[in-house]
């Protein structure tokens, strides 16, 4: 009569998941939980919500993308002629990084400002709350030489919290060059954060937002499945699914100039869709930014997301290989 003791008497472990109700059987005492979609929903959680974990999912990111090679060839090839007319004649050029991260980008920048201004002074303002991630920026600043006029002030702390840091202030220091690169998901208003931040600049000062492009298929993926997926208490949903073409109606509201440069960008997904791969799982769970996505996620969901995944708007199949869009679009702001 009792489908469960059916079940649990055939089993030294029974693994279930996700509480709505509760039911004990008399015959075993043990507590059988109900899965149900709206539960497993709930039961989702960010990678930001655990610092080590999102290392993890970060560093397995990187390992199979193009996208900070790209970058740092950006920076190379475009900064030297943004940042020429910043700065000249002044003995300090002060630099923010918001959301800086392992800083690999960040010393590319300062690279291309030391070549244009080698006798100034650079003082670099770094925020980024990961303490993890705030380490490994520093190995990187160590295992580095030419930087002695480079000064590091590190700000441990999000961007919501340096801004209210700031506006304690009776008059908030002022920048040459501020840069948001694959940050602005993480704020809960982003028009208020490129506001705040722009006011920040120097007479000349240039604002540089990388921020996926809208062919990108981490967009396509968000603007079809966002809502789901997003669960996250740092961000809004409108920051976590923001793509070039939103941040530019920002701009466009706020009267405020600027440029557009394509980056192009790939990943190698391929190991997503080898089920029991430990680092196909870890290349899930950064790309959806939930921890442990294919057992916490809804059937249903779990089901589009892979689908959706190897669509011809999102990836490309090359060499037995699935890869994945992820470029990015540069948008430089004039002060």
């Amino acid at each position: 009569k009792d489908p469960f003791y059916k079940i649990c008497s055939k089993c030294q472990t029974l693994n279930l998941r996700f509480v709505d109700s509760t039911q004990q059987t008399k015959k075993t005492g043990i507590s059988v939980r109900i899965f149900t979609a709206e539960m497993a929903a709930e039961s989702m959680k960010s990678v930001c919500e655990d610092d080590f974990y999102y290392l993890k999912t970060l560093q397995s990111f990187l390992d199979c993308s193009t996208e900070h090679e790209n970058i740092q060839k950006f920076m190379k090839e475009k900064l030297p002629e943004i940042l020429t007319r910043i700065g000249n004649g002044t003995p300090t050029f002060n630099v923010l990084g918001l959301g800086s991260g392992t800083g690999e980008p960040d010393i590319e920048i300062l690279r291309v400002i030391k070549s244009i201004h080698p006798t100034v002074s650079i003082i670099n303002e770094v925020v980024e709350p990961n303490h993890l991630l705030v380490a490994k920026y520093k190995e990187l600043v160590a295992d580095f030489k030419g930087f002695e006029n480079v000064t590091f002030r590190w700000k441990e702390m999000n961007c919501a919290e340096y801004e209210n840091q700031e506006k304690q202030k009776i008059e908030s220091e002022k920048f040459d060059f501020i840069h948001m690169i694959q940050m602005l998901y993480y704020v809960q208003d982003i028009e208020a954060t490129i506001k705040f931040f722009h006011s920040l600049l120097k007479q000349n000062g240039k604002l540089l937002i990388i921020i996926l492009a809208d062919s990108s298929g981490w967009n396509l993926l968000w603007k079809e499945y966002g809502s789901q997926l997003f669960s996250s208490k740092f961000q809004s949903l409108t920051s976590a699914s923001a793509s070039c073409s939103d941040i530019e109606e920002v701009l466009k509201r706020l009267g405020l100039r600027y440029q557009v440069f394509d980056i192009p960008s790939e990943w190698d997904i391929t190991e997503i869709f080898i089920e029991d791969s430990e680092n196909g799982n870890i290349l899930l769970d950064s790309l959806t930014d939930i921890t442990n996505f294919r057992l916490t996620a809804p059937p249903d969901l779990k089901a589009g997301v892979l689908n959706k995944l190897q669509q011809p708007e999102c990836s490309s199949e090359r060499d037995g290989k699935i890869i994945f869009n992820t470029s990015v679009s540069a948008i430089v702001v004039d002060k």
